[in-house]
This record gives C-alpha cells, structure tokens and sequence, in this order.
C-alpha cells in the first residue's frame, strides 16, 4: 500500500498505522460490495481499532472512502510503473497497462474490485490511473505517436475501456483474459492514431511477469 514518509516517533506511527488500519478497512469494504453504507462501528471493528480513533482521522465516511479508492489507485499505478519500467514506447505503455489491468484481477482481485465498484468517479484524479495515462498521452502526442486532438478525452476513453475490462473480467472469467486484453488494446492504439499493424504488433508484445 501506498506510504508516505516515516514517522519520526512512536505516537505518529501508532497515528499512521491507525489510520492505513482504517484504510485497508474501507478498501475491504469496497471491494467486496462497493457499498458505503457500513457504520463508522462496523468499519472501526474491521480495522480493529477503536470507534472514536476514527474521528482522530476522518471527518466523514465519505472522506474515508475518498481516501481509500485514491489509495488503491495510487497503489495500482505504482504497480503499473514498477513493471513497465524501461518502456519509452508511449503506445507499448498504454497498452502494457491494459494488459496488466485483465491480469491483476487474478493476481490482486481485491485491489481490481476496488477500481470496479468505484474507478468510474475518479477518470479525472490527480493522483493514481490519470495523471500516468495523461503523462504517456501528452508523450505520444509530441512524438507523433499518437495523433490526439483532445488528451483530456483520450484520458475519459482509455480509463472508461479498462473499466469496462476489468468489469469483464469479473463478470466472465470464463473469457481469456490477456486475449481480450490484447484485442482491446490494439483497438484503443488504432483510436489513438497508431496504424493498425503496429498498432497489432505493440498490443502482443511480451509482459512481464508479476509475480
């Protein structure tokens, strides 16, 4: 999970650690159902601390659900960096990151469940999936890689297609999932600009493995 700095004495990681419990907590939650409705109570025995340390942190459940989906994907584009780190292709990184994306949702269900149930909110962050995609359009713009008129609607495109993928992941595991990650992907090159039998080539390129 995504951290900051350490703290530097023993009350502020007792703070820190009390507030990643009720993080992890919401991020469960989340991922489960995508439901917010739990009681702050229900929420506090998840993260097994106590009901008031919940206020020492949040003002709001709808604060902590914030947090928690910014969390997961904060956490999720860190794992994008780490294994596709070394790509300048900026298409072989959009679509590295869609392939990525089918095989999290075997690797790391609860961190994808969370992207299912509450991703759409957050196209736009930031922080997290946006920024990156944002970064590795604008890359391929000034390259000519990609020939994009609009990068803030390029960014809307490529994160509601991953939605919809991850979304077919779960609601068909049945499908091969790297195929339908592969075909998607060189769909979204072809959207971009890129011709279509490179655009085919980058989307089947080899993957690293996760782990």
């Amino acid at each position: 999970m995504p951290t900051s700095a350490l703290p530097r004495n023993r009350f502020e990681r007792r703070r820190a650690e009390t507030r990643r419990a009720l993080v992890r907590a919401a991020r469960r939650i989340l991922a489960e159902t995508g439901d917010t409705s739990a009681s702050i109570q229900t929420i506090a025995e998840r993260a097994d601390v106590g009901f008031g340390s919940f206020y020492n942190h949040f003002e709001s459940k709808t604060e902590l659900f914030d947090a928690a989906v910014r969390d997961a994907l904060e956490e999720l584009g860190q794992t994008f960096d780490e294994h596709l780190r070394g790509i300048d292709d900026p298409a072989e990184l959009v679509a590295g990151g869609f392939r990525l994306g089918a095989r999290l949702a075997d690797t790391r269900p609860e961190l994808m469940q969370v992207l299912r149930h509450r991703g759409l909110g957050h196209i736009h962050s930031d922080s997290g999936l946006a920024p990156r995609a944002a970064r590795d359009l604008e890359a391929g713009i000034a390259s000519g890689r990609f020939t994009v008129a609009d990068p803030a609607v390029a960014v809307a495109a490529l994160g509601g297609s991953l939605l919809a993928l991850v979304e077919m992941r779960f609601a068909r595991p049945e499908l091969d999932g790297d195929e339908a990650a592969s075909n998607l992907a060189e769909m979204l090159l072809r959207m971009l600009g890129v011709p279509p039998a490179d655009a085919r080539d980058v989307a089947r390129r080899p993957l690293p493995d996760l782990g």
